[in-house]
């Protein structure tokens, strides 16, 4: 196995994530890896890894592992980090404006269209696919019953909607992403209706716990308000890390949002 590992880091809204050729190393060693490159204290930091590889179906294939060494079918927020990563590689053989990304995840193929660059900020429209909408989950926790709305956007979301974020989501988060409902856990967002078209949000994602954002989890609070009829498309959606865009007319959800990529270095195994 190598001895440094060569790395870039992105960032979208504060939802951070390590790139990675994937070809560097066994797939049996990338669990591992992950865990340690994602430390914030005795690693680089990040909320997980988009492993990269080529793909005949689409510009580069990412396998996203999370910093707790877990599998996600896909990521918003490290999708577009994958495209940006992938414009600024390829940025002399790709037109100034609107050129697309399309990244293979094991949620299927994401298109990302570049809207707008200046050096190493970018900003994308990502076509994120149509929702799978379960329906209302009731469920009873160790502060009480709640109930939310249980839905997919190529990974599992549930969605609960609040008059004013709890001192302690945090706790009640990570109960819900371990509640026996969902037998591959489960991301969850308390949203906050802020105006007609305007919501706020707190993420506990499967795998990486509290993040300052989430793609996916933005869209799936997003069409759970549209779906209640609680604002109406398209939703600006505020996070701890930043807002985003996101509209949703009963098809396709397309999400718009900055991605920054950070720095290169090398981790040394």
């Amino acid at each position: 196995m190598i001895e440094h590992l060569p790395f870039i880091k992105a960032t979208a809204c504060g939802n951070d994530f390590l790139l990675i050729d994937g070809g560097l190393l066994r797939p049996s060693d990338m669990k591992d890896i992950s865990i340690k490159i994602c430390d914030r204290h005795l690693g680089v930091g990040a909320d997980g890894v988009e492993w990269l590889f080529p793909s005949k179906e689409a510009d580069i294939r990412a396998r996203l592992i999370n910093s707790d060494g877990s599998d996600a079918e896909v990521s918003g927020n490290g999708t577009r980090c994958v495209a940006a990563w992938y414009v600024e590689k390829n940025g002399p053989k790709l037109p100034a404006w609107n050129a697309e990304v399309r990244v293979m995840t094991d949620a299927g193929i994401k298109a990302c269209k570049l809207i707008q660059r200046d050096e190493m900020e970018f900003i994308f429209q990502s076509d994120m696919g149509e929702p799978a909408i379960v329906g209302e989950l009731a469920m009873d926790l160790s502060a009480g019953e709640v109930s939310g709305l249980q839905l997919s956007m190529g990974n599992p979301q549930y969605v609960l909607f609040v008059d004013q974020f709890a001192p302690n989501w945090q706790v009640e988060g990570a109960e819900i992403e371990g509640n026996g409902a969902f037998p591959q856990r489960t991301n969850v967002e308390f949203v906050k209706v802020k105006g007609p078209q305007e919501i706020e949000i707190r993420i506990y994602e499967r795998g990486a716990g509290e993040t300052q954002s989430s793609g996916t989890g933005s869209c799936a609070s997003a069409v759970a308000a549209i779906h209640g009829g609680r604002v109406k498309s398209p939703v600006r959606v505020v996070s701890p890390g930043g807002p985003q865009e996101v509209s949703w007319d009963g098809g396709r959800v397309l999400l718009t949002g900055p991605a920054r990529i950070v720095c290169r270095g090398e981790f040394f195994l």
